[in-house]
């Protein structure tokens, strides 16, 4: 083979973005390097690869496309190497791919992952965001290596690490008459509004709290989205419910929130870990695993109010 890896992710990075000078951008490499390793590519290959257009970038050939898939292919196997080296030596290194809520990940992910990535310089941290039974889903198919996800509706090929469990609790606008009350009964909810946070299992989690008791919630509006969700309440719609805490107590127009916590015991949502149970755990993951429980328990929370901090507020 007289072709370098590093020029098969050169390639790749012009076919995916169309041009040289926005694969120099995104790979920070001189462009007339790049330009050299494709055509050493294609006069070791004897294949035209891309059809160059004057100033209006590149296009693949049919040969260029098949390749392009075939690229990617190798630079991944060749990256799972260090992955595999890994498991024989004190070294963690290699590619991680983790999922996480998508109403945990704006808190959770950013100092998670920066702090993983400090620890351990030689791995690279990626990330997916989705609903609950996408991330279950991410993990059957291989496409995460671990996700922080809730413990909801896990089936028994999932592991499922607890890390800190989190009340429900409601969140109103400051204006709104519960925001003076130290807390609210779901009888006093289900009189209001309800702004639905309409996430698959979520919305079932939050609509069983009323239907445990015999009450049924006057639901108003729903979104999918957590910030339009606390944005609407934040302008009077009605209240919401929640488990995660964010810090901050404005919603994303500047308006103000303010949390209530609901009288009574309910079942809390359990933030946790959770892998593929068929699939060995490698030494990354294991120490992606054992950073989580470092950084997320009832004290600390990145991004959260964590429910030691919440209890001390009630109190005092």
């Amino acid at each position: 083979m007289r072709f370098t890896l590093r020029q098969l992710e050169y390639f790749i990075a012009a076919g995916e973005t169309g041009s040289i000078t926005l694969a120099s951008e995104r790979i920070h490499i001189s462009p007339p390097s790049i330009s050299t390793a494709i055509s050493h590519l294609e006069k070791e290959l004897n294949a035209q690869l891309f059809v160059r257009h004057h100033a209006q970038g590149l296009s693949l050939t049919s040969a260029g496309r098949t390749l392009l898939a075939e690229a990617k292919r190798v630079v991944a196997q060749a990256e799972g190497l260090y992955t595999v080296a890994s498991q024989t030596s004190l070294t963690v290194r290699g590619s991680l791919s983790v999922g996480c809520m998508v109403t945990l990940a704006p808190m959770l992910v950013p100092e998670l992952s920066q702090s993983f990535m400090t620890a351990f310089p030689a791995v690279q941290v990626s990330h997916v965001e989705g609903h609950q039974e996408d991330l279950l889903e991410g993990l059957r198919r291989c496409e995460t290596d671990i996700a922080l996800i809730y413990d909801l509706r896990l089936a028994d090929d999932i592991d499922f690490h607890p890390l800190v469990s989190l009340p429900p609790y409601a969140v109103v606008s400051d204006k709104h008459p519960l925001a003076g009350q130290a807390a609210v009964t779901l009888q006093e909810l289900a009189e209001e509004a309800l702004v639905l946070l309409d996430l698959p299992l979520s919305r079932e989690y939050f609509m069983a709290l009323f239907l445990n008791e015999g009450l049924v919630p006057r639901v108003a509006a729903r979104s999918a989205h957590q910030d339009v969700v606390r944005t609407m309440v934040a302008n009077g719609f009605g209240y919401a419910l929640f488990n995660a805490r964010p810090k901050s107590s404005q919603a994303l127009d500047g308006r103000g929130l303010t949390s209530v916590r609901i009288a009574g015991e309910h079942r809390p949502m359990t933030v946790g870990v959770a892998t593929l149970r068929a699939l060995q755990t490698s030494r990354l993951v294991e120490a992606f695993h054992t950073h989580c429980q470092a950084h997320i328990s009832r004290s600390y929370i990145p991004g959260m109010i964590a429910p030691v901090d919440a209890e001390r507020v009630r109190i005092e």
